[in-house]
């Protein structure tokens, strides 16, 4: 019981002082928040095309390599990356930004071309009949069909960016991390608390996001998904 005592009474005290000490936490918050957006934003844009590259059947080779590399690079411990690109951007936001981005492209280009692969070719290809270019197919046909899959990669990505945003106070960027730097621990427990919401309302919000962008579309068997994760790794599918 004192234990639970202990533990109500650490996070009593982080939600006192976020309340009474905003003007102290707030530049942390906002900090944290935007590099988290940043990265995303980054991460995003270099990920999309390349997801969709290896979703197409003349590029399916590469596929392997890139998840291969990607998956490499995630492994490496975010302290160790952060400490060694400090060398080369110093202790600023961007070397936290370039490990953000470079982490989420694993969960993102996965998620990206696992969205266009699960789409029933037929479908596709009834665009083609109608007249659609390939633009129009991808941009009217393709996409929205995909987005329910590319929004939970995404979800998954901003989580971890939240977290991983954190230890990037060790890097020089004035993230919530900060908090925990001080020898206080209604900080550190203040920290936490906005870490944790944070995380929640946008893993709440790319839910709902989910729902709405997947409302017309069939759920995929789970046969299907280990068919798509299949075609990306090159292995076979169980019978």
């Amino acid at each position: 019981m004192d234990i639970i005592v202990k533990i109500y009474q650490y996070f009593a005290d982080g939600f006192n002082y976020m309340f009474t000490k905003w003007e102290r936490v707030a530049p942390n918050f906002w900090q944290h928040l935007q590099i988290v957006g940043i990265s995303l934003v980054i991460a995003i844009i270099i990920a999309a095309p390349l997801g969709l590259l290896i979703s197409r059947a003349r590029w399916r080779q590469l596929s392997t390599p890139v998840l291969g590399i990607l998956g490499i690079l995630y492994t490496i411990p975010s302290l160790a990356f952060l400490a060694f690109l400090v060398p080369v951007f110093g202790l600023t936001s961007i070397t936290t930004i370039v490990v953000l981005v470079v982490y989420s492209q694993t969960m993102l280009v996965r998620n990206i071309a696992l969205g266009f692969l699960s789409i029933d070719r037929s479908i596709i290809e009834s665009a083609r009949g109608m007249g659609m270019s390939g633009l129009q197919s991808l941009l009217k046909v393709e996409l929205p069909l995909a987005l329910p899959v590319i929004i939970a990669g995404v979800r998954i990505a901003t989580l971890a960016t939240i977290s991983i945003a954190t230890i990037g106070a060790w890097a020089g960027a004035e993230t919530l991390g900060k908090l925990f730097q001080e020898n206080n621990p209604r900080k550190s427990a203040a920290g936490i608390i906005l870490v944790v919401l944070m995380a929640l309302t946008a893993d709440q919000g790319f839910r709902l996001l989910e729902r709405l962008s997947s409302g017309y579309r069939k759920p995929l068997s789970q046969r299907t998904i280990l068919k798509n994760q299949a075609s990306l790794t090159g292995n076979e599918v169980p019978v």
